[in-house]
């Protein structure tokens, strides 16, 4: 009987790369506003070392341009890409599986990784809280409970006040979101978004999911299975 079901945020409730485009878009603004140089063309150098490599993304852009940088300077982009308000939205699946979700009496919540300032700034774009029963940023916890720590979903467990094997977790990334279904009997679900951010990881352990979607209303038509299974409960 499913109780609860909990989601990952970024590439499953909400695009990571729409939210990359916004903070470059951000960052642009204040380069062009800094060193005289169009933002345009600062924005678009930005996603063409983004998709070479996510690493060191600032640093490479001022050597680009041939401009002297410091560790103060680049903190400080680090620090407005975080803490900048994102234009980003749900995914177009996401409300109406929410609103069933909420028909059947089933608890929602999220589980995140990522910053807490930059994971906070994307849940108050989306007001997660209008549709979401309960939030956790893993951040706030403590950097050593990041996933795949199982921390964050004895949390969740707790505040829902359900059993593990009432709670289905929706994730999209092989590294951190399905080692968990290995150690406690939750159901995963691993959402396929396409051509997203971390796709192509590696499974953690070689924990997999235990049920794959590429959208939000096949998770419906796999609750419904359960409906069947268990005469009727979800």
């Amino acid at each position: 009987m499913v109780k609860a079901v909990v989601f990952d945020l970024d590439d499953t409730l909400i695009s990571e790369k729409e939210y990359i485009k916004s903070g470059y878009c951000h960052i642009a603004m204040i380069i062009e506003s800094r060193f005289d140089v169009d933002k345009n063309q600062i924005y678009s150098d930005l996603m063409q070392l983004f998709n070479k490599s996510s690493r060191n993304v600032f640093n490479r852009l001022f050597d680009r341009y041939s401009i002297s940088y410091s560790k103060a300077m680049i903190l400080d982009l680090v620090n407005e890409y975080r803490s900048h308000y994102p234009e980003i939205v749900f995914f177009d699946d996401v409300i109406p599986c929410l609103n069933e979700l909420k028909r059947l009496g089933i608890k929602t919540g999220i589980i995140t990784d990522g910053y807490a300032i930059a994971q906070r700034q994307k849940l108050k774009a989306i007001q997660a809280e209008k549709f979401f029963d309960e939030i956790i940023m893993t951040d706030e916890l403590g950097r050593d409970y990041w996933k795949p720590h199982p921390k964050a979903f004895e949390v969740i467990k707790e505040k829902f006040d359900v059993n593990f094997d009432e709670m289905i977790y929706v994730g999209d990334n092989p590294e951190k979101d399905f080692y968990i279904g290995s150690i406690c009997p939750i159901n995963t679900v691993r959402i396929s978004r396409g051509d997203t951010v971390y796709c192509k990881m590696e499974y953690f352990k070689n924990a997999k999911e235990h049920y794959s979607i590429d959208n939000l209303y096949e998770l419906i038509r796999i609750l419904s299975c359960y409906r069947k299974v268990t005469g009727g409960k979800i």
